[in-house]
């Protein structure tokens, strides 16, 4: 099987390239390489890996870049809504607008199975025990908009020889090699190992969360899951529902045992808060996670440890608001 991986390079990408590879998969990753082009440096000789610098609305090169695949793991976006919201226009250009061409052209180049990095942003705020996948979507902001729409767009494609396959990742946490410091418990790793100090806003709000190492396994396992079990089918991916008090506990605990780290918790007007259920993606393909918050802490401790994140705290690279102003992208 020959994957093509749009947004490849990014955080999520940068761990699974090797999985997929160390599987046995050909890959073709098509990307911008804003965050570094020397990012697949150890493996850019691998036979079966083919890397590609690309717009992914560039549509021609994207239908080269499509031969000789079978498989499609959509990973391209601009990631979160303060990215997007830096500039929405930007954002629509490449979340959305898109989207259905790049379907089209898989579908007419003969791929096979296509899968879909949605994000559980789309339920918006739910006031029940548990977000399952069948409750009604009520997108609060635009990045969160255009994942919903991509999705129904995804689906009306389906057929006997298209699969179509959404997922909906909690919030990604942990150690890649592309790695993003503006996501909830890596920026509290961050600070508390390279600080000793954490703030924690509001605290009693639920997030959902996920090892980045749960989310590569969790691709590898709907990429080779049989067709009929994934038609259709839209899956949550997250583990973890712990409140925001908790997880700044869970950072000063974890951190704690390499040196002292002080918690501070001060108000917030972000109430959102939401329990996601991934019940459905454990029964029905039979995948559950086996990394805890406490090893997505440990795994960043071990490469702050290691010099794998040089000036952690100031370094564009690791935010992405911070390299999109600087790279300018239009």
């Amino acid at each position: 099987m020959h994957v093509f991986v749009p947004g490849g390079a990014g955080y999520v990408g940068s761990l699974l390239i090797p999985s997929l590879l160390d599987a046995g998969y050909s890959v073709t990753v098509y990307d911008l390489f804003l965050y570094g082009e020397d990012l697949f440096d150890t493996i850019k000789d691998h036979p079966n890996l083919t890397l590609m610098k690309g717009d992914i609305r560039d549509l021609k090169q994207m239908e080269i870049a499509l031969n000789r695949c079978d498989s499609v793991i959509h990973l391209a976006c601009i990631s979160n809504d303060p990215s997007f919201e830096l500039n929405p226009n930007l954002g629509k250009s490449i979340n959305f607008d898109p989207f259905e061409p790049f379907v089209q052209i898989a579908k007419r180049k003969g791929v096979k199975r296509f899968i879909y990095a949605s994000s559980s942003s789309v339920y918006g705020v739910k006031d029940v025990p548990n977000v399952t996948e069948d409750m009604e979507l009520i997108p609060l902001t635009d990045y969160s908009k255009f994942k919903a729409e991509c999705e129904k767009i995804l689906l009306k494609y389906q057929d006997d020889d298209f699969t179509c396959c959404v997922l909906r990742p909690a919030t990604v946490c942990g150690y890649a090699p592309r790695q993003r410091l503006d996501v909830v418990v890596n920026i509290l790793t961050n600070l508390a190992y390279n600080t000793g100090k954490i703030k924690v806003m509001g605290g009693e709000q639920l997030r959902p969360n996920i090892d980045i190492r749960d989310m590569v396994r969790a691709y590898l396992h709907v990429l080779k899951a049989p067709a009929e079990k994934i038609q259709g089918e839209t899956f949550n991916v997250g583990y973890h529902n712990h409140s925001v008090q908790d997880l700044g506990e869970i950072v000063k605990s974890t951190v704690g045992r390499k040196r002292a780290v002080e918690l501070e918790t001060v108000p917030t007007d972000d109430n959102r808060s939401y329990h996601v259920s991934s019940q459905k993606i454990a029964n029905k393909l039979g995948f559950t996670p086996k990394y805890t918050i406490e090893d997505a802490v440990d795994g960043l401790i071990d490469a702050f440890e290691q010099k794998k994140l040089p000036d952690s705290l100031n370094d564009k690279r690791y935010f992405n608001i911070k390299t999109m102003k600087a790279v300018n992208l239009q």
